[in-house]
């Protein structure tokens, strides 16, 4: 009975540590292809912990009765109870990544944030929404309504990427919680069918729906004051004093400062931290150098059969991304505004000189390398 009662102990507390490991960030795990093990432990997670702890019932009686010290077993006993609290309440990403109870967002009037601020903004239906990443980077998402459209809005720090989702799953606004992450990325559980969906890629990758993929919504990546500037009446989320302690308030992930493992930067290109913009368009997918691109400040590119061009402005951060009329047609930058065939565009596309004339943006990604290769295993490199 002694047997038992310490298989017991050992495989509860080995099991509760194993229902984590794959998927957080703890030494090994993310390089592992252990997402199908991740997911069948956490599904049948209560199979686990009935089977261990009928096992410790059975033989607790006996081995407390015949141990000379009584002390052992009982101070055995701890580990398992230790590991479920450690690895369940303190160690669970949702746990250690709340979302918010409320949003707060302010037009340019009301505006707290400063304009070095970095954003993910959103236009629906002529409403413009922005998300600090300072505050998107702790939450991993947000929901919000946007021109009258529920909005799932995510930004995985370790990736340094940000994705807008529709969170519509076969025709129902579904709800997301983040379970931990896979090959460094983020992952969300839908509540209906217990689905695993990836962050970079908006797929549900492993699950009763896996192969299904969340429609997204496009958006930008831009400073405050370059938001404000293309869209006045923009409306951006403020701190929440409740979880000030959690976020980022100096800014130091946006501006390539952080010195955590897993979310610093290379200052070199084409390292596992090097920024890259990633673009997929038609099939092909290719990544363009941060430091490339702050150099030559536009970038003329065809990708997946279409002329493209990016282009980062004079603030070295905020970026964007477009068709061309054609391979001929050169794009230039002077001063954020963007020139071709003898017309100017602003930052969001919008032709200076006739406002109803847009160009046709190209949904680009700020990214890291390791990030945008993992998930774009075909992708080119712009050289």
């Amino acid at each position: 009975m002694k047997k038992v009662f310490y298989i017991g102990v050992v495989g509860l507390a080995l099991f509760e540590i194993l229902n984590v490991y794959f998927i957080m960030p703890m030494p090994g795990s993310q390089r592992m292809n252990s997402l199908d093990l991740a997911y069948f432990l956490n599904m049948y997670r209560w199979y686990f912990r009935i089977f261990f702890g009928l096992l410790i019932a059975i033989g607790a009686t006996n081995t407390f009765q015949t141990s000379k010290y009584k002390w052992i077993p009982f101070v055995t006993l701890l580990f398992p109870i230790a590991a479920i609290y450690v690895f369940n309440f303190e160690m669970s990403a949702d746990a250690m990544f709340k979302q918010p109870e409320y949003l707060i967002l302010k037009p340019k009037t009301g505006n707290l944030m400063q304009d070095s601020t970095m954003v993910v903004g959103v236009e629906y239906n002529g409403e413009v929404k922005a998300y600090p990443l300072r505050f998107i980077v702790y939450h991993h998402q947000v929901r919000d309504t946007v021109g009258g459209k529920p909005l799932m809005i995510t930004y995985c720090s370790v990736c340094r990427t940000g994705r807008v989702f529709d969170p519509v799953v076969k025709g129902k606004t579904e709800n997301f919680r983040l379970v931990g992450m896979d090959h460094f990325n983020a992952m969300f559980e839908d509540a209906t069918t217990k689905s695993w969906w990836r962050q970079a890629t908006g797929e549900a990758v492993t699950g009763p729906l896996k192969g299904e993929v969340l429609p997204e919504i496009e958006s930008i990546q831009v400073r405050l004051d370059k938001l404000f500037e293309l869209y006045p009446n923009a409306s951006v989320m403020q701190l929440d004093e409740d979880i000030i302690t959690n976020y980022d308030t100096l800014g130091k992930f946006e501006r390539g400062k952080s010195k955590g493992k897993l979310t610093r930067t290379d200052s070199l290109s084409w390292k596992d931290k090097s920024w890259v913009i990633g673009i997929d368009l038609a099939g092909e997918s290719k990544a363009y150098d941060w430091i490339q691109l702050k150099e030559q400040r536009v970038i003329n590119d065809n990708l997946g059969g279409k002329p493209i061009v990016i282009a980062i402005s004079k603030d070295d951060q905020s970026f964007t991304a477009f068709e061309r009329a054609s391979d001929s047609t050169k794009f230039s930058i002077r001063n954020d505004t963007i020139f071709a065939d003898h017309k100017s565009f602003d930052f969001s596309g919008r032709d200076l000189t006739t406002p109803s004339a847009q160009l046709k943006r190209v949904k680009a990604y700020q990214e890291f390398w390791h990030s945008w290769q993992t998930f774009h295993p075909d992708t080119k490199r712009y050289e």
